[in-house]
């Protein structure tokens, strides 16, 4: 399962990407915002610091402005990947870059029919939003066992992005459920490492090693 991280932060992504878990990040309106730094700047920075796919949100709501919006962001690098809203001009965008070979992340996804209209679409990432699906009273993980289903029965190849993740539990569902890629906040993917008898391992056996009174170089 590809590892993609949810922010705008580069000292966070450069973090992360040393390593070497990192396999992309996504962006939107919302963490470009929180970053304080000019949108096309802040994605470019980004782009050089992971070999993966940067997801970059387009903002029109109309088909024509969101290729050109996408016509800029896909000159900033080659890894950008356009990131358009699950809409009908959406999906129009969606086909038109997927045809001359851009990466396209379909996003605020919440039915699994939206799913499967996008993986016809071409779509190179479908981003279902479990954090919010659960918050509304359903079970985010559930979208993705539908969507996994689907994509399975017909051999799409859009692969499934999981989003708005928000602790290490959809973490694990979803690499359970075989999604191909999960994209989380920085404190998310680093409170994986965590478990308390790994840090009283690591206690032990530092007070082991400092009654033998010795040091390594």
């Amino acid at each position: 399962m590809k590892f993609f991280v949810d922010t705008a932060d580069t000292a966070e992504i450069a973090d992360l990407a040393a390593t070497g878990l990192l396999d992309g990040v996504t962006t939107n309106p919302t963490l470009i915002a929180k970053a304080g730094k000019d949108f096309l700047e802040v994605t470019r920075e980004i782009c050089g610091l992971v070999d993966g796919p940067v997801s970059a949100e387009v903002v029109a709501l109309d088909h024509e402005g969101m290729m050109r919006e996408a016509e800029i962001l896909r000159k900033i690098a080659d890894n950008v990947c356009i990131k358009v809203p699950l809409t009908i001009d959406g999906l129009k965008t969606c086909k038109a870059l997927t045809s001359d070979g851009t990466k396209v992340n379909v996003t605020l996804c919440f039915s699994a029919n939206q799913a499967l209209l996008a993986a016809k679409a071409g779509a190179t990432f479908i981003s279902p939003f479990v954090g919010r699906h659960d918050d509304n009273g359903f079970d985010g993980m559930d979208l993705i066992r539908d969507i996994r289903l689907i994509y399975d029965n017909y051999a799409f190849e859009t692969e499934i992005l999981v989003a708005s993740i928000r602790h290490g539990v959809h973490v694990l569902e979803s690499a359970r459920i075989g999604a191909d890629v999960i994209t989380a906040p920085p404190a998310v993917i680093k409170g994986l490492f965590k478990h308390v008898l790994t840090d009283k391992g690591i206690e032990g056996f530092l007070a082991d090693w400092a009654k033998t009174g010795q040091n390594i170089g």
